[in-house]
């Protein structure tokens, strides 16, 4: 089974940046896609990022275009989320995910299979 472990979270001050880390194991496939969500309690899973282990293309939400970078570290499993010039309205749980093999996921949550228990972060104004 797919694991996926997200790390990186903390309290930031308006204007800071976090790094997330998602280290995943047990994937034993190719072709997928590794994505980053963030949700608010009472709101839904909104997706802010991903890259295709397939081509390395990435996407991005609209509102944090510029300002957070995906990346991936294969020696290690790792998936990464730069968050630079943080907002208020990024506080939220992040969680990272992965698709099934061949499934272009983007940044629709109900198109990924596999999902970490998340990691807190919260941006003080």
């Amino acid at each position: 089974e797919v694991q996926l472990v997200e790390s990186g979270g903390g309290l930031v001050q308006a204007g800071g940046s976090l790094r997330l880390s998602c280290v995943a194991s047990e994937i034993t496939f190719d072709e997928y896609t590794i994505g980053w969500f963030r949700q608010v309690p009472g709101k839904e899973r909104e997706g802010v990022s991903s890259i295709s282990i397939t081509d390395g293309s990435t996407d991005y939400a609209d509102s944090v275009k510029g300002r957070f970078t995906i990346s991936t570290d294969n020696a290690k499993n790792t998936v990464y989320l730069q968050m630079n010039n943080l907002r208020p309205g990024g506080t939220a749980d992040y969680y990272c995910a992965v698709s099934l093999p061949l499934v272009v996921g983007g940044l629709i949550p109900s198109l990924y299979t596999y999902w970490g228990q998340g990691t807190q972060v919260t941006v003080s104004s």
